[in-house]
């Protein structure tokens, strides 16, 4: 009886010592201490977006890097379907975390369901998506509504005798599109401002340009331009050069720009653009600590805090400290 008692004594404290061995495993590779590679899926826009896209890959790149104990694995797209397809497939090869700045808000529950399924836990960043937040641990995100209403209560603090708007878009059905409209489409709807034309340049320069070229060959008359980021406000303004009509500070039409490149803000600067709202692109230090740390986030939305800057107020020290590549 004695010598039974014995066998099942030892069979308790192996079973103990094993399960204390998982729990301690598992602790570890969320922190890292175990020395074991985190694999992280990151389903993104691609660099060549904009400016503010390149320093969001460049600091995605940074943070989860070899050197930090993690392994990168990256897919670039602009299309949704074809970011839904690459999430599915870091979901087969067993990715630890999935992290998405989704193309656009909606598609996502199968997804999303699928990575819950197998344990895989999903980070949003930059953009928020429709989804049951049950499906995500946490969105890192900017108030991509807030960016615009501050934009357009700025633009209302100018007290223009009129507003006569060029809306440029970005990727329509987009977070950032999505936000950054809502305020300008409510000042259309109260009748407030006019909408001159509201088109999609889907962030690229060169559709901008065109999208301006095409007002001016009209003859209607605006003085805003109001570009959901740098790049296109850029495309537009080229096209107001190229037709001799002066904008900015002291010229006839207010210029307004999102993500704050530096070179952005320089225009700012120097008075050749009128308004620029800040966006940041940092999101991943605070989303390798919450990985880190194997603590469910406090808050399922952490929002950037971010700020506009005003031609009139912008000092060189604004550039150096909230200014993004060079």
């Amino acid at each position: 009886m004695r010598r039974l008692t014995k066998v099942a004594a030892a069979v308790m404290a192996f079973s103990l010592c094993f399960s204390l061995c998982a729990c301690g495993s598992e602790s570890e590779k969320a922190s890292g201490a175990s020395g074991s590679t985190i694999t992280v899926g990151v389903v993104n826009n691609p660099p060549s977006e904009s400016g503010y896209r390149e320093a969001n890959v460049k600091d995605m790149e940074s943070v989860f890097s070899k050197e930090n104990g993690y392994e990168l694995k990256a897919f670039y797209s602009l299309k949704n379907d074809e970011q839904l397809q690459a999430a599915q497939g870091f979901i087969t090869e067993g990715v630890d975390y999935l992290l998405i700045s989704a193309a656009e808000t909606t598609g996502w529950d199968e997804v999303l369901q699928s990575a819950k399924e197998a344990g895989i836990k999903v980070y949003l960043f930059d953009r928020k998506i429709d989804v049951d937040e049950s499906l995500y641990e946490a969105a890192v995100v900017s108030d991509m509504a807030k960016e615009g209403e501050t934009a357009v209560n700025w633009l209302l603090d100018q007290k223009l005798p009129e507003y006569n708007v060029i809306h440029i878009q970005g990727a329509m059905g987009s977070d950032a599109q999505i936000g950054r409209t809502g305020a300008l489409d409510a000042q259309f709807e109260a009748g407030t401002m006019k909408k001159v034309v509201q088109q999609t340049a889907t962030w690229d320069e060169a559709e901008a340009k065109k999208i301006v070229e095409s007002v001016i060959n009209s003859k209607e008359k605006f003085n805003v331009i109001y570009a959901e980021n740098d790049g296109m406000a850029k495309g537009a303004v080229a096209a107001l050069d190229e037709a001799g009509i002066t904008h900015g500070k002291d010229g006839d039409v207010v210029v307004i720009g999102f993500d704050c490149n530096k070179w952005a803000l320089r225009e700012l600067l120097s008075g050749t653009w009128n308004y620029d709202g800040q966006c940041s692109p940092f999101q991943a230090k605070i989303i390798s600590d919450l990985i880190k740390s194997g603590k469910e986030p406090s808050s399922k939305v952490i929002i950037n805090e971010e700020k506009g800057f005003d031609a009139k107020t912008i000092t060189q020290g604004d550039i150096d400290t909230y200014g993004l590549g060079e």
